[in-house]
């Protein structure tokens, strides 16, 4: 299991600490992931994802996962989420058309 947010893209970031020396040590900067189940309105389920705690924000602020993902660009987000976004273009168009 990767340290990548699936919704955002959000991954691992590498840098140093320094000292009071001015010394510097690798480090790495890990995001904030979190295992959540967010309910999906078109689906009528729930879908667990691994993301970040900005994500999640991000996902409220949407007003929830559907309308997150139908506005997202797929280059951020993984294989699971993009395979939901596919199930929800094809059930918004049999609703539309």
């Amino acid at each position: 299991m990767s340290r990548k947010c699936e919704l955002t893209g959000k991954a691992v970031m590498y840098g140093h600490n320094v000292s009071h020396a001015n010394n510097k040590t690798s480090r790495r900067f890990l995001p904030n992931l979190q295992n959540v189940s967010f309910l999906s309105d078109s689906l009528g389920h729930s879908v667990r994802l691994r993301v970040c705690t900005n994500g999640i924000r991000s996902v409220e602020a949407k007003g929830g996962l559907d309308r997150y993902l139908l506005t997202s660009s797929d280059e951020v987000l993984s294989k699971r989420a993009l395979s939901i976004k596919k199930i929800l273009k094809t059930r918004t168009q049999k609703i539309g058309g």
